[in-house]
């Protein structure tokens, strides 16, 4: 069907519709990666970002195109996960502000959102790379600017059709691609909604949003309580439509009704997050700031809902009464960690990161669950360790968002998080800290080893699924059938006469008696260096290794 032009319903649809098709075909994108590791999550990463997103509007098919766009951005902002989906996320910012206030749009105005799409990508990264999601954002706005189409499916045929042309170009653009024959992932992530956005013009559908299970926020939790240690019965949330810089007022008059409170104030919106006993006082004193919407009342002593990061801490106190009235002391300085392995997450904890988010390879936190640990913590500064490339985008967009003094360190890797929180001196200025924990990362050298989900080949060295794959600062240096000759081979590289330290974390899948003997040998083969082994536990990666 021809659309002159489109209004909210429509652009419902066809978000909703997009969001569909990408979750449906997400793990074709995951298997897209170039690397043939088992941490390939661009699918699942953008579709998680999406569906975030348009979970936020589930309720608001009749409103404004403008409304419904600025609450996709905005859900989309929250919810983002890994590189692929903070970029995403502000493709639908930056649309979002092309189609700000409108009740419709026609051809050309949809195009103009869709070059402010492309505008805002761009901005957010710092080095731009062409090749990636972010040519397929800039090739769907030429084509809708180029366009002469007078109706809005038409110009989406057209934005499908050039954007998968130049999708199809981006291996050669990208040499890892070409040798891996496959496009880029994002790209055909955005592809995906691209054409998910037509389909729904095209067909005219009528849409609903597929039932999908949400993820873990990952936040360690006390997961084994009883119903009597649930002291607040009910799980609240909700939105309160109003004056955002309200909030904090609004977080000190709702604190005594319970606990596990997190209050964020956004532009025009305030999301409110509270366990409590009487969440009718809650949202009576909320609707005296403003409309409430996406109101969520759980009670978690009947359906066991313990998802509680305060537990850990309560847990160990026996005075409960005295926990609840303790007014916690503003210190200077806390810690968030992301990490995975129960053995990783407890050396954090041990060098005194106050709260580990679960997540890494497979599983990035998003700038919502970033957000929610930073508001937990009461300090003048909070610093931020990713561990992982992939995160540290959302870590950042958290930091931008929070209105605490938020420190991203840009750890890659869990030795470089774990030496980085060792620099930290707390007789320090937050300034020195900073430089010192942030230079301290240049001087670990970082290697993995894990195994191949697939056949490909990498810079000359061919690569069979099930091969043990060495890799250090995440490229692949050595293949082979044994994990510990391919972990001996890494130490071979890494180890120069500069070097005074190696340390060693196995995995969950490693035999601590064969770990123990391998280590042995380690000893005896670097004598004059420190040689460090722990149990990280963590899935896929045979062994997490420094050298520094």
């Amino acid at each position: 069907m021809n659309y002159i032009r489109i209004n909210g319903e429509n652009f419902y649809n066809m978000v909703i519709n997009a969001s569909n098709k990408l979750e449906e075909q997400s793990e074709y994108v995951n298997s897209l990666n170039v690397f043939p590791v088992p941490d390939g999550d661009t699918g699942t990463n953008m579709s998680m970002t999406f569906k975030a997103a348009v979970k936020e509007i589930e309720t608001l098919k009749g409103a404004s195109l403008g409304e419904i766009s600025k609450k996709l951005a905005k859900g989309a902002l929250m919810g983002a996960r890994g590189n692929s989906g903070v970029i995403l996320s502000q493709i639908l910012r930056g649309i979002s502000k092309g189609l700000d206030n409108k009740v419709e749009a026609d051809a050309k105005e949809f195009a103009n959102a869709l070059a402010e799409g492309a505008k805002s990508a761009y901005k957010a990264v710092m080095r731009p790379t062409e090749g990636t999601i972010l040519t397929i954002i800039r090739a769907a706005s030429e084509a809708a600017a180029e366009s002469n189409a007078k109706d809005i499916t038409g110009l989406m045929d057209q934005v499908c059709k050039h954007s998968k042309v130049m999708l199809d170009k981006t291996p050669e653009m990208l040499p890892a691609l070409k040798k891996a024959k496959v496009v880029d992932s994002g790209g055909m992530g955005l592809l995906i909604i691209l054409q998910g956005m037509y389909e729904a013009l095209d067909k005219n559908l009528e849409v609903t949003i597929k039932d999908f299970k949400p993820a873990s926020t990952g936040v360690s939790a006390a997961n084994n309580l009883e119903e009597h240690d649930i002291k607040f019965g009910y799980c609240t949330e909700f939105i309160i439509v109003g004056d955002s810089s309200k909030a904090n007022q609004f977080k000190a008059d709702i604190e005594h009704f319970g606990d596990s409170m997190i209050v964020v104030g956004y532009e025009d919106v305030i999301k409110v997050h509270i366990h409590t006993n009487d969440p009718g006082a809650v949202l009576s004193k909320a609707v005296k700031l403003g409309e409430l919407s996406k109101i969520k009342i759980d009670n978690m002593r009947e359906e066991h809902k313990h998802l509680l990061v305060e537990k850990e801490y309560e847990a160990s106190n026996e005075d409960s009464v005295a926990v609840e009235e303790e007014v916690e002391e503003k210190k200077k300085y806390a810690f968030i960690s992301v990490a995975m392995g129960e053995g990783i997450k407890n050396i954090f904890k041990d060098l005194g990161v106050d709260h580990v988010i679960e997540g890494g390879q497979t599983m990035n936190p998003s700038t919502q669950d970033i957000l929610e640990c930073i508001e937990k913590l009461n300090a003048e500064h909070i610093f931020v360790f990713p561990n992982n490339k992939n995160i540290i985008m959302a870590a950042n967009q958290a930091a931008e968002i929070s209105e605490k003094h938020i420190v991203v360190i840009p750890t890659k890797t869990i030795p470089q998080g774990i030496t980085a929180i060792t620099m930290f001196n707390p007789e320090a200025e937050v300034e020195e800290n900073i430089e010192e924990l942030t230079s301290s990362v240049d001087f670990v050298k970082s290697a993995s080893v894990t195994y191949a989900v697939r056949d490909t080949e990498m810079d000359g060295i061919e690569i069979k699924e099930g091969n043990i794959l060495g890799l250090i600062e995440s490229k692949i240096k050595n293949v082979g059938s044994d994990v510990y000759e391919v972990t001996a081979e890494l130490l071979n590289q890494m180890v120069d006469k500069d070097s005074e330290l190696i340390t060693l974390f196995y995995g969950k899948e490693c035999d601590e008696k064969q770990v123990e003997a391998f280590v042995s040998e380690v000893e005896k083969k670097y004598s004059d260096l420190d040689v460090q082994c722990y149990a990280g536990e963590q899935p896929l990666y045979y062994f997490l290794i420094s050298v520094e």
